[in-house]
């Protein structure tokens, strides 16, 4: 975010420290409505744009209490399986930080909806996501984590949660690692051409 906190009257040190639920609000809202939602277009374009650098990675929009809390979040939603390595082992935080980068007007409710999530946890349990346990971690997203939960005192952080999913699940799949998990089979070079599998034209009732 190059919009900082001390932009909304805050020093940029402050990031640091627990916001109350009624700061991250006030922080979350003085974005535009657009910075909750995503394209996929403009998020494959990113994607493609922040794998371009080799150079070794280092936040340049997120403070560290908020990059921690992002790659636990990231791995919360797309954990490391079987077949695959986690959101964070294929890249998505560092992704999400060339996104903020890449399209400021966003900042300001990424910065915010991460705040509200350390509010929730410290009216909980009395400490920020990053230090709550799994089960702590999982009873907050359980709750924003759905939008048929109707509670109106959750609609900016169910908004923001579901936002901050779709990011994750697009930093993961236009990723090398996430292309393989999906088992994509396209853009490979194809020396002979014969035609649609038999399988594939029976499911297409072909």
């Amino acid at each position: 975010m190059t919009l900082r906190i001390a932009d909304r009257g805050l020093r940029i040190d402050e990031c640091a420290l627990p916001m109350s639920r009624r700061e991250a609000l006030a922080l979350l809202l003085a974005g535009p409505a657009v910075a909750l939602t995503w394209t996929p277009v403009e998020a494959e374009q990113a994607a493609a744009r922040a794998r371009q650098s080799a150079a070794p990675f280092k936040p340049a929009f997120f403070t560290a209490h908020e990059y921690a809390t992002v790659t636990v979040l990231v791995d919360l939603i797309i954990p490391r399986d079987e077949r695959s390595g986690s959101a964070t082992d294929a890249g998505v935080p560092a992704f999400m930080d060339f996104m903020m980068v890449d399209q400021p007007r966003r900042q300001t409710a990424m910065r915010g909806g991460l705040a509200l999530i350390d509010a929730m946890c410290e009216a909980r349990y009395d400490k920020r996501f990053v230090d709550c346990s799994d089960a702590q971690r999982r009873a907050v997203l359980d709750e924003i984590g759905y939008t048929s939960n109707q509670d109106p005192a959750m609609t900016h952080a169910i908004a923001f949660f579901n936002s901050f999913r779709d990011l994750t699940a697009t930093g993961f799949w236009t990723s090398k690692m996430g292309i393989e998990d999906l088992q994509y089979q396209g853009n490979r070079f194809v020396s002979d051409w014969t035609g649609c599998p038999p399988d594939a034209l029976r499911k297409l009732g072909v």
